[in-house]
């Protein structure tokens, strides 16, 4: 499986309508605190809006949601995988990628066959709270001896500044919240960004 070294994490369809403009070709959804209703929506617009734009639609741990839409796609962190029903899943000829912290995280995600793996956090970020200290360039290369050529995703306080760094470590793929949606100018900070990762394609 190939994998776009951009990769944005996005709260609401609304960022994904604004960031599929900049030209961003791969998504993820990861809403959190909706009610179904509301996040069925968001899910089918997002989706809906990828598939015109060309570009590759995440959902972030809803996985009976993402089986039940037609998505082709699903990521879950550790807590989500426990209770997910792999075997509907694969069935259904749906991706996964799972994130990764620790040793036995990776273990578990390379016996279950995951698709792409994330190694999270590589720096320290506020966008989401981490009960480990970063990972470091380190942890990620000792991760990429061990994938066989599956994605490697890292997550986690990357920014434009040290993303040279990130990809030298073996990442294939660098995911971003923060850096691009509180960023003053959100859209420029994602074509900036495009700009620096399309001589990886």
């Amino acid at each position: 499986m190939t994998i776009d070294p951009l990769y944005l994490v996005l709260e609401n369809s609304a960022w994904v309508e604004r960031m599929l403009a900049c030209g961003v070709k791969l998504i993820q959804l990861r809403v959190k605190g909706a009610e179904d209703e509301a996040l069925r929506a968001e899910i089918v617009r997002a989706k809906n809006l990828c598939a015109r734009a060309g570009a590759r639609f995440v959902v972030n741990d809803h996985w009976r949601l993402a089986l039940e839409l037609g998505c082709a796609h699903v990521h879950l962190g550790q807590d989500d995988l426990a209770g997910a029903d792999l075997a509907a899943l694969r069935a259904a000829g749906l991706s996964l990628g799972v994130s990764t912290e620790t040793e036995d995280d990776l273990d578990r995600a390379l016996t279950l066959g995951a698709d792409w793996i994330a190694l999270q956090p590589i720096f320290a970020t506020a966008s989401k709270a981490f009960e480990r200290a970063p990972q470091g360039l380190a942890r990620l290369r000792q991760w990429r001896e061990r994938l066989n050529g599956r994605p490697l995703i890292a997550i986690g306080g990357i920014k434009l500044e040290n993303a040279d760094a990130v990809f030298a470590a073996g990442a294939d793929c660098v995911a971003l919240i923060s850096d691009v949606t509180r960023a003053p100018d959100p859209e420029r900070r994602a074509r900036d960004w495009l700009a620096a990762t399309r001589r990886r394609l």
